[in-house]
């Protein structure tokens, strides 16, 4: 597990009245980027047959001009950014995922993670089921396959498979029966959204992707939702699936969604502004300056800054260009390597910094940038964290896979500030951020720091239990 949790994975879908469903999808995973950069794939429906390129790597690697042109004309599309929760980082499991059965073909494009999965492919293994793939996605492509040889519209086998399902899921689906649909879990873990234009419909993670490839932003997909969209762009929908509660994964907000997006109601900056303000009141800080970390740590800086007084400064320069090809060959180039990707500023020089940013996992990234300030000149560090401590695994999509990883569940907030080298440290509470994502429709899912669900989790799976799968 890295310093920073990842990003989950992200889907999207097009129906059009043009034969440009490929090249929009994939624009919009460029926009989706964030949410995935272990692979990416595209799936294309033309003529009754679904058609597709997936591969490991970042959108542009997967799909240079060549291999885009070699994607047919079609008017329907769906496509996937991944991180790997559940099965290792490789071509097989990258997505959609397509499975073909009796009557026809379908693509999945999935974003969560389901705890029951590996149960779920033991039933499917007996019933005459193969898996090429080790994620949980194949198996929800599977079940759907398996309910859909009864018979009947597709939509039912999506329904019928999700409600054998525990767990996240944010589906997108393409079938061989000229539908494409898309279904949220009843609990809401994870963000789907809608969008239209004069050219067709289309279905998002975020908004942000819908926007930045000509949509306009509809409306959030309620949880339990399913939506069918047609061949000839007319839309469908209604509530599939129930729950009791619910449960938007709280880090939505604080760190994965792309700042310009707006989820269940709530714009992600102004969410992260007020956290920035929560954490002032909070935790103020005896400093003359307010830096953020990029990118994650800006808007919380901002509002920490705004409600505190204190002047907001640029503190760091950050290179963008460094890339997945940035390595550390020995431990010394590993210690210093943060100033590669970010260098401080002279602004810092002489002052007490309020260095902000949105979470500490394991504390080696913290300790890096910190120690960047001070070699730059800073006269005091105080850390503060718009998010509360980590101390529990998260079973519904974020890389939190154990506990005995999260540095807040060794060491007291002291030790931790001594350990990265802060004057301070200071963590924003629990109620603080749902008082700041109060403008959320929906309830949120703050169980990576409570350890409290939305719905029992029993004895979950671990992240690559499929990988010890005979």
């Amino acid at each position: 597990m890295e310093e920073k949790l990842r990003e989950e994975c992200g889907v999207f879908g097009a129906v059009l009245g043009t034969e440009e469903s490929a090249g929009v999808t994939y624009n919009a995973l460029l926009a989706l980027q964030h949410r995935g950069q272990e692979g990416a794939g595209i799936a294309v429906l033309k003529g009754g047959d679904i058609l597709y390129h997936k591969d490991v790597g970042l959108v542009s690697e997967v799909f240079s001009g060549r291999v885009l042109d070699r994607l047919p004309e079609a008017r329907m599309a769906i496509g996937h950014v991944r991180y790997s929760t559940t099965g290792a980082n490789c071509a097989a499991n990258t997505q959609p995922i397509v499975t073909e059965y009796l009557r026809g073909r379908l693509a999945t494009a999935h974003n969560g993670n389901i705890i029951n999965a590996s149960e779920l492919k033991r039933e499917l293994r007996a019933a005459g089921c193969g898996f090429a793939a080790t994620s949980d996605s194949e198996v929800i492509s599977s079940l759907i396959a398996y309910e859909a040889l009864a018979g009947g519209p597709i939509e039912e086998a999506v329904v019928a498979a999700a409600r054998r399902l525990r767990g996240a899921y944010s589906l997108v689906v393409l079938s061989s029966q000229k539908k494409l649909i898309a279904l949220r879990d009843p609990w809401g873990f994870r963000p789907l959204c809608i969008g239209q234009n004069e050219h067709g419909v289309a279905v998002a993670s975020e908004s942000c992707a819908l926007e930045g490839t000509g949509f306009r932003f509809v409306r959030d997909i309620a949880p339990g939702e399913l939506v069918v969209v047609g061949e000839d762009g007319t839309v469908s929908s209604r509530a599939a699936l129930e729950s009791e509660r619910r449960g938007l994964c709280i880090f939505e907000y604080v760190y994965f969604a792309r700042a310009d997006s707006a989820l269940d109601g709530l714009p992600v900056y102004e969410a992260r502004m007020e956290m920035g303000r929560e954490l002032a009141r909070e935790c103020p800080a005896e400093a003359d300056i307010v830096c953020g970390v990029p990118d994650s740590g800006l808007a919380a800086a901002a509002g920490y800054a705004q409600q505190s007084g204190l002047p907001y400064v640029t503190g760091f320069v950050k290179n963008h260009y460094i890339g997945r090809s940035f390595i550390f060959p020995s431990q010394a180039q590993r210690d210093v390597a943060v100033r590669l990707k970010l260098n401080p500023l002279s602004t810092v020089e002489g002052k007490r910094v309020a260095l902000i940013d949105d979470s500490i996992v394991r504390g080696t990234t913290a300790a890096r940038i910190i120690g960047s300030l001070r070699a730059a000149g800073a006269k005091e560090v105080h850390f503060r964290v718009s998010s509360p401590p980590f101390r529990h695994a998260c079973y519904f999509g974020t890389d939190i896979d154990s506990e005995d990883h999260l540095v807040a569940n060794r060491h007291s907030t002291g030790e931790i500030a001594a350990q990265i080298g802060a004057d301070s440290l200071g963590y924003l509470s629990i109620q603080g951020v749902k008082n700041a994502c109060k403008g959320s429709a929906l309830s949120l899912c703050t169980g990576c720091f409570s350890g409290e669900y939305p719905l029992e989790v029993g004895r979950p799976e671990g992240k690559n239990q499929f990988e010890h799968e005979k």
